[in-house]
């Protein structure tokens, strides 16, 4: 048997049919176009999973089940995607809709953070632990958390929401409304704000800084990338976001350390690429941050190794 796995994201749509060695043997995507409305979206999802399915020579009688990764609350028991903010879904009945559109297979549904953690857990780099954690450094901060092999969600289906843990009290402005969130300093749009902080403040002290070449004298070509890859270069003042950037970081991953203790935590996202310029230094500081550093056996801080395909086959592993 087969399953179709779907990401559904703001932008686009990322289905792929997946075997059961949870090994994706086709994909495709479609732009999501959520000022449309759910049920479009739906439509859309499910006349490209019998696209893709005739393309592998298969029908939905090949197919177990279906899983869709979905951004906001998903209801896991009911099928219904409680809330999101990116796309117009308020208490809708995403399963019942899109399984009436495959000949009644069943459909499962989860947060998309929460089926990444999913997918990590059951194929990449936390398989065979019962206790994992993972978090996406993205525009946002995603987090999943994974117990006894589970994706554990609160008993509202909103729990994980690890971003949004305050690390400093009155600090950045968060998307959420709140200040100081995890979110608004460790994801990808963090060390973006911390970088062009960085370069007023280097300005007002006539502190050169070849930063301000890589992005032309322009803030707005700031990216995730410019700290790093100054650094590399051997530049001080991107050395310093660095470092400021990586122990905010720590910070927020000790935090969850000491709350679960999971045998695995994998970080993903476009930051992970920096290899061992991230890894190092962060290890290094979480170790000095975590309660359990002395006489305990430790948790593994890994990469996380499904990358962009994390969606489509946590949402293909949910049954699992």
């Amino acid at each position: 048997m087969v399953y179709i796995g779907v990401d559904l994201g703001g932008t686009n749509i990322a289905i792929g049919i997946v075997n059961e060695k949870f090994e994706i043997i086709k994909k495709g995507s479609t732009p999501t176009l959520p000022d449309r409305g759910g049920d479009a979206i739906i439509a859309d999802m499910a006349a490209l999973s019998r696209k893709l399915l005739a393309e592998c020579g298969l029908t939905l009688d090949d197919v177990a089940y279906a899983g869709v990764a979905t951004p906001g609350t998903a209801n896991s028991e009911t099928g219904y995607v409680e809330y999101s903010n990116n796309i117009p879904f308020l208490h809708y009945p995403m399963a019942d809709k899109l399984s009436a559109l495959l000949d009644g297979k069943p459909v499962h549904i989860e947060n998309d953070a929460n089926a990444a953690a999913k997918a990590e857990a059951v194929a990449g780099v936390a398989a065979g632990v019962p206790f994992s954690v993972m978090i996406t450094l993205g525009t946002g901060l995603g987090g999943g958390i994974i117990i006894d092999n589970k994706v554990y969600s609160g008993f509202n289906f909103a729990g994980a929401e690890l971003g949004h843990t305050v690390i400093q009290t009155g600090g950045r402005p968060c998307t959420c409304g709140r200040k100081g969130c995890w979110e608004a300093y460790s994801s990808a749009t963090g060390l973006v704000n911390i970088t062009k902080d960085r370069l007023k403040d280097a300005r007002e002290a006539g502190r050169k800084t070849i930063m301000e070449d890589m992005i032309g004298g322009d803030l707005s070509k700031v990216s995730a990338r410019t700290a790093f890859s100054a650094m590399k270069q051997g530049d001080e003042v991107a050395a310093e976001v660095v470092d400021e950037y990586i122990t905010y970081l720590a910070v927020g991953v000790a935090n969850i350390i000491n709350i679960f203790q999971p045998n695995v935590l994998s970080i993903g996202g476009g930051i992970c690429n920096e290899g061992e310029y991230l890894t190092k230094p962060l290890l290094e500081k979480v170790w000095k941050e975590t309660y359990s550093r002395e006489g305990t056996p430790r948790t593994d801080i890994k990469i996380a190794k499904l990358g962009n395909d994390a969606g489509i086959i946590g949402a293909a592993v949910l049954a699992q």
